[in-house]
């Protein structure tokens, strides 16, 4: 930015396993958002490598990198980027409409526990079904990889619950690789590993040995 040079992310080095859910703590500032937005083909490093299997990203193209976002990840964020004049299930089927191997939109719907809700609107669903649909959204058109951005970030924790338990039952049921991004350190105890961001770096990483449900974390 002119003559300041902002150091987002500095030697970070990340494996993300197949179906791990792996939970990102930090504060604001910490690097944790641009660290995923790396992982999903959004931003690429001004320095390193960033790999997707046998794939090199950073030496991909803008096609490539589009392809790559459109067949492999899934996308929530915290604020749920809904289509006001679609209903829920239109808005799932616009992904797997340009998807290669979709489910069935109202299929992704019932994962999320909204198969009675897929013909309303987003005005007429609470803050936490509108994000139950994103993640439906998300995960409609089969990706291997979710990524979440404080995704109970504009939520109550009765609600922010059960969009956890939506995120949790998508990486048990469907064998999907997790990462979430937050400040709440609550939610740290849902993940198969925690690491731990402070001034652009992983300053630390944790297995847990058990984890537990979204209903059984401690606010």
């Amino acid at each position: 930015m002119g003559e300041v040079e902002v150091h987002a992310l500095r030697g970070v080095d990340l494996e993300l396993m197949p179906s791990e859910l792996v939970v990102l703590l930090g504060p604001s500032g910490s690097g944790k958002s641009t660290l995923l937005n790396i992982l999903g083909g959004l931003d690429v490093p001004t320095s390193g490598t960033v790999w997707y299997r046998d794939h090199e990203l950073t030496a991909a193209d803008e096609g490539e990198l589009t392809r790559y976002r459109r067949e492999h990840v899934g996308f929530v964020f915290q604020f749920y980027n809904l289509i006001p004049s679609l209903t829920a299930v239109e808005n799932v089927a616009l992904v797997t409409d340009i998807s290669e191997d979709p489910m069935d939109p109202a299929e992704a719907l019932r994962l999320v526990e909204l198969d009675d809700r897929q013909d309303h609107f987003p005005a007429q669903l609470s803050g936490g079904e509108q994000q139950r649909v994103a993640i439906a959204r998300a995960i409609a058109k089969q990706p291997e990889v979710l990524l979440c951005d404080e995704p109970t970030g504009a939520l109550d924790i009765s609600t922010g619950i059960l969009v956890l338990e939506a995120i949790a039952r998508v990486n048990r049921d469907l064998g999907t690789t997790v990462a979430v991004i937050t400040h709440n350190m609550a939610i740290a105890a849902m993940a198969d590993r925690v690491l731990r961001m402070a001034d652009g770096r992983i300053a630390s990483a944790e297995r847990n040995e058990r984890r537990i449900s979204a209903n059984e974390l401690e606010w």
